[in-house]
């Protein structure tokens, strides 16, 4: 399935068929990419800004800041510059030659529509944006999803729709239902024959869970169905080429609205984060899939750490399941493929949105201008370790509790003790998962928080693990640990062909085992207990100084 995700099935339009997506010539791909966030939708946090400042959370407000301590001009300026460098040419570049096959490009309505009541107009230089960086991802071969991340009126009602008052108006004001109407109809016509457009993404996770400090919007959810039936049947009008992505409600994990088919190419789209990266995370939208016979897209999921990514990816690619990350890249991070460096005294701005002391005019201007320079990908500092999670090659490391969840028991894994379920990650697999020594579920609170388990194997148990594009200098630690001697068969499978097994006696001493590796596209280890018990900490892909 592994053939799904390259580059070269970035051809024609491209179509859902049951519960694949294929290309014009009728083969399957597995879209695989990221999200460009903050480039025509900016979000506060990425701006080191917090996730609960509100003065400095959304576009409106960002931009109110910026106009307030610099003046309308630089103020002008700066997004101007700000558009123009955030994503180049050489960021879709990039994501191509590091194997991905398609990119997310989130925009906010104000951008490509003017903010005037009862007034439907277009911003031809919020289009030449989108038209260049659709350009980019024809000439580097990547598929381009438009993801309409802010609605007119906001659909989510917070601040990642960009509302003004946390409430999705969308839903509530006729002239803002009838501008993302017109929105989309426009796009649909200007773009119904780039057959690099991958698809359209109606809606970024409209309608937000119920918060404590603001109204339950809940009610909307019948609004928000019969939008797609009204919107679906505005851009079938002008355009019957491109897929139609669909997103359920509260953070688009809820799958309520998927009780009929909305269009005979559209795919299910839904988010993951902060989840154990397993199985059972993706099972509810396995049911969906089955009952539309319409693809799956984990269309946003990320902001956490390697680990989490070499166990959930590889999963949902070998179900067929698209994934795109959030997003490219941020400021001061380690979980995005590229980190922006924060500007120096960047705390003097971020105090201001805080109750702090205004910065005089000068002082704004000289670290926004420090700031235009850094978002610039040549001056951004790659994490390299990242991709190679997302594609399970070196460098990464994966837990010894993310075995190889397919084919399943009996098969990839075995436990002969029907452990029941402690921590809630690996539900039903009967397999004993244990906090790794020194460890506390209250340690790591975070989305991060699953990268503290193990796996215990006893006399008879067996887990699979799994491996990519293993190259020329690859090295494979076994991270482990045993009370008293124990003995473990490996058993290794390159591309699929007969298996060889090796021996291993195992003391207390021997916490770390090297494992055999060879060049290969695929390697799977089978490790199975014959004596004793032993505990699986972690694997170590890594390329040999």
């Amino acid at each position: 399935m592994r053939e799904a995700l390259e580059r070269s099935r970035v051809n024609g339009f491209l179509k859902t068929e049951g519960k694949k997506i294929v290309n014009a010539a009728g083969e399957e791909i597995t879209l695989v990419g990221w999200g460009l966030g903050n480039w025509l939708l900016c979000e506060g946090y990425m701006w080191l800004a917090g996730h609960n400042n509100r003065l400095f959370d959304r576009p409106r407000t960002i931009e109110w800041i910026l106009r307030d301590v610099t003046g309308s001009a630089y103020s002008k300026h700066f997004w101007k510059s700000f558009r123009e460098r955030y994503v180049s040419h050489a960021d879709i570049a990039r994501m191509g030659s590091l194997g991905y096959n398609s990119v997310r490009i989130p925009f906010n309505w104000r951008i490509l529509m003017d903010d005037e009541p009862d007034i439907i107009s277009f911003k031809e230089e919020g289009f030449a944006l989108l038209d260049r960086c659709i350009d980019w991802c024809e000439e580097e071969k990547l598929y381009a999803f438009l993801d309409m991340h802010g609605a007119p009126g906001g659909q989510t009602g917070i601040n990642i729709d960009d509302s003004y008052d946390n409430l999705p108006r969308l839903f509530i004001d006729e002239d803002y239902w009838k501008k993302a109407i017109a929105l989309w109809q426009e796009i649909a016509r200007r773009y119904r024959d780039r057959w690099i457009v991958g698809g359209y993404d109606l809606l970024n996770e409209p309608i937000r869970t119920v918060l404590y400090e603001y109204q339950n919007i809940d009610r909307f959810v019948p609004n928000l169905i019969t939008f797609y039936e009204e919107v679906i049947k505005a851009i079938r009008d002008v355009d019957k080429n491109h897929i139609l992505s669909l997103e359920g409600h509260h953070w688009s994990i809820d799958t309520t609205v998927f009780y009929k088919k909305y269009d005979d190419n559209m795919v299910i789209h839904f988010h993951r984060y902060g989840c154990p990266p397993d199985i059972n995370a993706l099972s509810e939208f396995l049911t969906v899939r089955d009952n539309l016979d319409s693809p799956l897209w984990l269309g946003e999921t990320g902001e956490n750490n390697n680990e989490w990514y070499a166990a959930f990816y590889p999963l949902a690619f070998e179900l067929g399941i698209g994934v795109n990350m959030w997003p490219w890249k941020k400021m001061e991070c380690t979980n995005s493929p590229y980190s922006i460096k924060k500007p120096e005294k960047w705390e003097q701005l971020i105090a201001y949105t805080q109750g702090g002391k205004k910065p005089s005019r000068t002082e704004a201007i000289t670290l926004l201008d420090e700031y235009l320079e850094h978002i610039a990908l040549e001056r951004c500092t790659e994490n390299s370790a990242v991709t190679s999670a997302v594609f399970r090659n070196a460098p990464c490391t994966l837990r010894g509790s993310d075995f190889d969840q397919l084919p399943g028991n009996g098969l990839s894994f075995k436990s002969n003790h029907s452990e029941p379920c402690l921590y809630g990650y690996q539900r039903g697999s009967g397999m004993a998962i244990r906090l790794e020594e020194g460890k506390t579920p209250l340690e790591e609170t975070q989305w991060d928080r699953w990268a503290i388990y193990t796996v215990v194997l006893s006399c008879g148990d067996y887990a699979s693990y799994t491996f990519y594009d293993i190259k020329e200098g690859t090295g494979l630690i076994l991270n482990n640990s045993v009370e008293e001697p124990a003995s473990m068969t490996v058993t290794v499978s390159l591309d699929g062909s007969a298996p060889s097994s090796f021996e291993f006696n195992v003391r207390p001493e021997d916490k770390k085992i090297a494992l055999p590796v060879s060049i290969c596209k695929k390697i799977t280890y089978t490790i199975a207990v014959k004596e004793g018990i032993i505990t699986i900490k972690s694997l170590e892909l890594f390329y040999k100084e």
